[in-house]
């Protein structure tokens, strides 16, 4: 009997480790030069975000059943961010993620901010503090940025318009590797993983 809940135990612990470990498939790539396909989501709708109009008959498409999912988006590049209300690294990104957005919008590349482990009314209240005018989605959990090999907010992906993640950045992003971020989605070019400033572990 012992025996048995020893080996219970034990399985119990792997599980808790697997189901923790962190995926790094798209950093793998990257290191290697290689763009990685971006995993699939489709999560419900924070804020739609005034899209502009070069994006928006695309963006008011994919927003209309009041959930987003990241197919809709091929064809356009994105800026992925991963984000919480409770994060002071991503306060100070925020700003600059908004003027990054209504620079890049005209170009036709669209922001995401993913919310995660958050509460809606706490998120919604960042958002309007900020301005945050670009589309924003929310995962109640963190199984999303697992799959992204997310361990700390704030995070940034650039993805191409071939739906794969060209570009990473771990902690609050810069202007200069914003910049070079999106120009690496728009051109479809695997960039190196960056590292930004704070960021705060996942919970």
């Amino acid at each position: 009997m012992v025996a048995l809940v020893g080996v219970g135990f034990v399985a119990l612990l792997a599980y808790g480790l697997i189901a923790r470990s962190t995926n790094t498939t798209i950093d793998d790539g990257l290191a290697q030069g290689k763009a990685t396909t971006a995993p699939g989501f489709s999560l419900a709708l924070l804020q739609p975000g005034d899209p502009g109009a070069v994006l928006g008959p695309k963006l008011k498409a994919a927003v209309s059943d009041g959930r987003v999912s990241l197919p809709e988006l091929r064809g356009t590049a994105v800026v992925l961010n991963f984000w919480a209300s409770w994060c002071d690294p991503c306060r100070t990104e925020a700003p600059r993620l908004e003027r990054g957005w209504r620079a890049a919008r005209a170009r036709g590349v669209a922001y995401l901010g993913l919310n995660m482990q958050d509460l809606t009314d706490d998120s919604r209240a960042f958002l309007r503090e900020f301005h945050i005018d670009y589309l924003n989605v929310r995962d109640p959990g963190n199984s999303i940025a697992r799959r992204y090999g997310v361990t700390g907010l704030p995070e940034t992906f650039f993805i191409g318009t071939q739906g794969q993640v060209v570009g990473h950045v771990i902690g609050v992003v810069s202007e200069q590797q914003l910049s070079a971020g999106v120009a690496a989605a728009r051109a479809g070019r695997p960039e190196s993983v960056g590292h930004g400033g704070a960021r705060r572990p996942t919970r």
